[in-house]
């Protein structure tokens, strides 16, 4: 696997489709945060991490009726995307979100404009 976020996105998008209520995803850091994003920002009911040793995985419980209409990944491997903080834009007039990799960690692009901190724009959801 060549890039883990997009497989992580990739992989909700399609139990979305298949209106799965769970999705297992392998576990690293960077997907935990995602994970915490997407359900402060309502986009996802609950995560849990499970497994032991080297086949910790993560557990994503959908909303249904599906709350997420496009996941879309921004910086890929070939080509990172970045932009500060004045330069971050609002999703679908203000009801989707971008996360961004910031200095301070991952944050939304309402939050990372609001700490005037910019960054690798990951992916955008709405």
């Amino acid at each position: 696997m060549t890039d883990p976020i997009s497989d992580m996105l990739t992989r909700i998008r399609n139990a979305q489709l298949a209106e799965h209520k769970t999705v297992v995803i392998p576990l690293s850091k960077i997907k935990v945060e995602i994970a915490k994003i997407l359900k402060r920002e309502k986009y996802i009911d609950d995560y849990k991490k499970t497994g032991k040793g080297n086949k910790k995985t993560l557990e994503i419980d959908m909303i249904y009726p599906a709350v997420i209409k496009e996941i879309k990944r921004v910086s890929k491997q070939g080509q990172r995307i970045y932009a500060d903080a004045l330069a971050l834009k609002r999703i679908k007039s203000g009801f989707g979100v971008s996360i961004v990799s910031t200095s301070k960690g991952l944050m939304t692009n309402k939050e990372a404009r609001k700490a005037r901190l910019g960054g690798e724009i990951l992916f955008e959801i709405w």
